[in-house]
């Protein structure tokens, strides 16, 4: 073979190489899509924030917001993104969809809310309409959790997505009963007062916000999302030795930055209060808080299985949470 034969030869498998190196690189580089079934708002903070802290380290991030969790799952099966958030316990027990949760977000803390003027106890919301998050939701399997804990039937159960749009609704008068979180409840008592009432809700535990995934973007994505789960890890760990973290993050990182004033304000105390109310576990997950989920669940009437005999596995997946601890 002549000189310029095998130079010809040499320049063309470099190329051929770097090509493959390059498609290599782009496809490592494909983002990690989020997909929330909400709107962007101050609880979403952390969520936001340990993304950018995975950017950091080397793996691109998207967040889509979808108008109902059921959405977002649906977009997880399809591949329209990697990363779902929600907790689709019911979802998952009827269809047998090859997802599975892999970290668990916030528990359920929420505040059943009545305008007093209209009612002033759980009996009262016999046969009325009551307003939740979406269909599936902790917000509404609390919801019908009470309707049996209390002996009554809503007459409907609408979805508004949103605290915040369900606490701005019940200051327009436009809905009268509904549930609400920890910063949402404050801004009525704050612009309310004595007008809205909270109802009482005991001995319930149970998750709010799981990150899932389907089964073969666990597998495909398996280093990604190993470290994205440290970032989740490290950053509740974070705001729960600082809350204060969560208003100096958001800064730097420039998140969120169309959100009123008055609403960016309440970041810092809602996640100090969060933290204190221990809404943002901090490790990730176990088998145990599947079963009381399906607990919860079970008495809630979204599902027909027996905590103690599921297998934690059906419903989760914890390779990338166990991966992540023993990085730490």
């Amino acid at each position: 073979m002549s000189l310029s034969r095998r130079l010809i030869l040499k320049a063309t498998t470099g190329a051929a190489a770097l090509a493959m190196l390059a498609t290599g690189a782009l496809a490592q580089s494909d983002p990690l899509r989020v997909g929330l079934g909400d709107i962007a708002s101050v609880e979403s903070l952390n969520l936001l924030i340990a993304m950018e802290r995975t950017k950091e380290r080397g793996v691109p991030m998207e967040m889509t917001f979808f108008n109902s969790e059921d959405v977002a799952v649906q977009a997880a099966l399809s591949d329209e993104v990697e990363i779902g958030v929600g907790a689709p316990y019911a979802f998952m027990a009827n269809s047998k969809a090859p997802i599975r949760m892999f970290y668990r977000m916030s528990t359920l803390l929420f505040f059943p809310v009545v305008n007093s003027d209209v009612y002033s106890d759980w009996t009262d919301l016999d046969g009325e309409e009551v307003t939740v998050h979406s269909r599936g939701s902790g917000t509404e399997a609390l919801m019908r959790l009470m309707e049996q804990v209390h002996d009554i039937e809503y007459s409907n159960l609408s979805y508004v997505p949103g605290s915040e749009v369900r606490a701005g609704a019940m200051l327009q008068g436009t809905i009268n009963a509904s549930i609400v979180d920890a910063t949402n409840f404050r801004l009525l008592q704050e612009k309310g007062g004595a007008k809205f009432m909270r109802l009482p809700l005991d001995g319930v535990n149970a998750t709010d916000e799981a990150l899932y995934a389907s089964a073969e973007t666990l597998e495909a994505r398996a280093d990604d999302i190993q470290i994205f789960v440290e970032e989740l890890l490290r950053t509740w760990q974070d705001i729960a030795d600082d809350p204060a973290i969560v208003g100096e993050l958001r800064a730097q990182y420039d998140l969120l930055p169309d959100l009123p004033e008055d609403v960016a304000t309440e970041a810092v105390p809602y996640f100090a209060e969060a933290a204190e109310n221990g809404i943002y576990p901090l490790d990730g997950g176990e088998p145990q808080d599947a079963r009381d989920d399906i607990a919860f669940l079970a008495a809630a009437g979204q599902v027909t299985l027996n905590p103690d005999e599921v297998d934690p596995t059906e419903f989760w997946d914890f390779t990338a949470l166990e991966a992540a601890k023993a990085a730490q």
